[in-house]
């Protein structure tokens, strides 16, 4: 059984009296404070800092030149014609006569059709030189280029025989250069032959003939 508690000591019956009077208690030190203490005086702290002194520099304002433009090339001297030359020229008469009748243009050249002739690679019987390779090979005249250079070797060429046994063409297979090409062609184009035939007539035949160049 709880006991009552005695009203001397019970603190909630005199919170309300202890509030309102310290409420009074902090008005009154306000306005006290404001009426002896009106004004505030606030000390003003002034920080010193440290002033850098910079040496400023006068930097020249710097202009780029562009370079300047080539010379002109001097001009090319033009022999001029002299008087002499100059009177003995006649200026024709440029007026053009309307009545005057026109012949008309040349009719253009006839254009030459290369018949293509075919010749046999091979036959019943080929094409021989007269007189042999040998005879071929007198006709060589060695180069002297390939002389001083020291050229030799062998030279094939292919010529075209027509019926009666005349070189129509001589064409290089294969060359060794230093002239010695251009040489074998020129003998071979001097050498007469003896035709070729298929089946007993003359007929128009390629053949291949080696020719030898060798320095003695």
């Amino acid at each position: 059984m709880a006991l009552p508690k005695n009203p001397k000591v019970d603190l909630k019956l005199k919170y309300r009296k202890v509030f309102e009077i310290s409420i009074i208690i902090s008005l009154l030190l306000l306005i006290l404070a404001f009426k002896y203490f009106p004004h505030f005086q606030s000390e003003s702290m002034g920080v010193q800092a440290v002033q850098e002194l910079l040496d400023v520099e006068d930097v020249e304002i710097t202009k780029q030149e562009t370079a300047p433009p080539p010379p002109p090339k001097p001009p090319i001297p033009i022999e001029a014609p002299a008087d002499d030359d100059l009177e003995d020229i006649e200026i024709e008469d440029t007026e053009i006569d309307m009545e005057a009748e026109i012949a008309p243009p040349p009719p253009p050249p006839e254009e030459e059709e290369e018949v293509a002739i075919e010749f046999f690679v091979a036959v019943e019987e080929m094409p021989e030189p007269i007189g042999g390779i040998e005879g071929i090979q007198k006709k060589i005249v060695y180069p002297e280029i390939a002389k001083r250079a020291g050229v030799q070797g062998r030279v094939y060429i292919k010529a075209f025989v027509d019926e009666a046994g005349n070189v129509k063409k001589a064409e290089v297979i294969k060359g060794i250069g230093a002239g010695c090409d251009e040489a074998a062609v020129a003998a071979v184009l001097k050498t007469r032959f003896k035709p070729g035939k298929q089946r007993g007539k003359p007929v128009r035949v390629q053949v291949s003939i080696p020719i030898l160049f060798k320095l003695n």
